[in-house]
């Protein structure tokens, strides 16, 4: 059984910039079906805006960018976001990544961001937070 997770941008940037590392390992575990990212619009809007940026330029064509988001999406599931767990976290911007885990019924939110993501008023028991070093420890 594939385990569904929420892929913060954080965590997907440092995936496509290193040649190896957690973070490619996530991403690559993605792409290869071995794990189901889950994205909500928010989400997928900050992939989408964050590919965008003119640094990606000098290493990548539009096409490129399209082809990575294309094969993410593939091997991803969509999830509607019908109920808001607001106020909770201290950043209100990472909010959505709890609403989509929650939505989903995701198993983890792999992030680089674990002191504001752990620091939410409202717990989620089934709900890890983890490092991309973390998940691929627990997921072996």
């Amino acid at each position: 059984m594939t385990i569904s997770v929420v892929i913060d941008t954080n965590v997907f940037v440092s995936g496509l910039r290193s040649e190896g590392g957690a973070s490619r390992a996530v991403l690559r575990a993605a792409l290869q079906g071995e794990v189901e990212p889950l994205f909500g619009n928010a989400l997928w809007l900050e992939y989408r805006d964050l590919l965008a940026r003119p640094v990606w330029s000098d290493i990548t064509t539009p096409q490129e960018r399209d082809q990575v988001l294309a094969a993410l999406a593939k091997r991803g599931r969509w999830v509607t976001i019908y109920f808001g767990w607001r106020p909770n976290l201290p950043d209100e911007a990472d909010n959505h990544l709890i609403e989509l885990a929650i939505a989903g019924g995701a198993s983890a939110i792999i992030t680089h961001n674990l002191r504001d993501l752990g620091r939410g008023e409202l717990r989620f028991g089934r709900l890890a937070i983890l490092t991309p070093a973390q998940f691929l420890e627990v997921k072996r």
